[in-house]
């Protein structure tokens, strides 16, 4: 009978145990990225009385916790860098204070006054951070880059217009457009087109103000738009390029300009450019340049590719977030605040970006929910109440018959 007393104790504990553990699935229903966890049981070892079918337990222990790591419900937010995990894998992030590496599915992320992606926590999340070239650096802080884009000097013209076929020799067209010099000052590019005397012919004349082409060279042999008997461009056959001086800060400011995109065979007009009777006019125009703008917001892709949105208008991708895999979820570590260390029975993490090599896609404006399943952590309540009371049952029976083994001496 003493040993029935201590396997209902080793129930009681290990029931006590469950119900801790229950308890704090309860307790982090609302806690970002929180993982369920479970308790597991096994019996202890048997006491051999003589024969190997004479076997009598001695209780119960808990012999470990399981996480269930399912993915949690995505709720939507109003915080662009809120990111949740759609599929495997966790953030990294880096305690700045001791350099040390953790990792956590919870993406309740915020630039901080040094323009560094971090925790709730103040913890540094990692990833890529991209030059201006799409070029991805070392493994690192993300950064937010500066708040002023730098402008883009306009190097190609692209112009569509019909310049009127029926023009008297001599007779003008002009028109203007707008362009950009290296420090984003808009400038006024004017283009005089003028009738020749040979055929289907019209000069074309730049210039800023008073300052002329500087190019290639002078019409006939620059400058010069040349059309068919059905009105289709012919000349230039290639795009000529234009330099002008005292542009901007001055100096020659070499442009592209695309009078006509070509065929495959390189020798057609796609119909952009036309000597068509009727009114010469200009049907379309684009430039390359653009001025300077203000940082207005930032957007994150599936790929976890943060791109900044400036006022002009351009957009710039300037990091990705890195994800970490592991071989067994379960053997992470817990460290609090929903933060994760790596150990012998989790193996090394595989660090890799969203949606490439198994680990899931990025959604922004969104953070995982707790996997806690109520309804199922209310009946594993119940159960584990039922089993603390018939374990304490155990211990009250088993003291009552000691008490009438003892009665039998009166």
């Amino acid at each position: 009978m003493i040993g029935s007393l201590y396997s209902g104790i080793s129930g009681l504990k290990a029931q006590t145990s469950a119900m801790a553990v229950i308890g704090d699935n309860i307790a982090n229903v609302n806690t970002t990225g929180f993982k369920t966890s479970k308790v597991r049981f096994a019996n202890v070892f048997n006491a051999t009385l003589g024969q190997s079918r004479m076997q009598i337990g001695r209780g119960v222990s808990m012999s470990g916790l399981s996480a269930n790591w399912g993915a949690g419900t995505l709720e939507s937010t109003n915080a662009v860098t809120d990111l949740a995990i759609n599929g495997q894998g966790m953030f990294i992030v880096r305690d700045p204070s001791s350099n040390g590496q953790y990792y956590t599915r919870a993406g309740q992320f915020e630039f901080n006054s040094n323009h560094r992606l971090v925790t709730t926590d103040g913890f540094e999340v990692q990833g890529y951070n991209i030059d201006l070239n799409g070029n991805r650096g070392a493994l690192g802080v993300i950064t937010l880059p500066n708040g002023i884009s730098q402008p883009m000097q306009t190097t190609e013209i692209t112009m569509g217009l019909n310049l009127n076929s029926e023009a008297a020799i001599g007779e003008t067209y002009d028109t203007t457009m707008s362009v950009y010099d290296s420090l984003g000052n808009s400038v006024e590019l004017n283009f005089i087109f003028e009738r020749t005397a040979a055929g289907w012919q019209w000069y074309v004349n730049p210039s800023v103000g008073d300052a002329e082409p500087a190019g290639p060279g002078t019409p006939p042999d620059y400058g010069l738009l040349e059309f068919d008997v059905n009105g289709a461009l012919v000349a230039p056959a290639a795009n000529p390029t234009i330099s002008i001086d005292n542009i901007g800060l001055g100096g020659d400011y070499p442009m592209v300009v695309d009078w006509v995109v070509l065929n495959e065979a390189g020798t057609a007009s796609n119909g952009s450019v036309t000597g068509y009777a009727g009114s010469s006019v200009k049907t379309a125009q684009t430039q390359d340049g653009y001025p300077s703008g203000m940082l207005q917001g930032i957007s994150v892709d599936n790929d976890g590719r943060f791109t900044a949105l400036y006022s002009n208008g351009t957009m710039t991708s300037f990091a990705q977030v890195a994800l970490a895999d592991f071989a067994s979820y379960e053997g992470l570590a817990k460290q609090g605040s929903n933060l994760f260390t790596s150990s012998l029975a989790s193996g090394q993490p595989v660090i890799t970006t969203p949606n490439s090599a198994g680990v899931g896609a990025v959604a922004a404006s969104s953070l995982e929910m707790s996997n806690v399943d109520l309804a199922q952590e209310f009946v594993s309540l119940i159960t584990t109440q039922r089993a603390f009371q018939a374990n304490s049952k155990v211990i009250t029976t088993s003291d009552e018959v000691l008490a009438e083994l003892i009665n039998i001496k009166r």
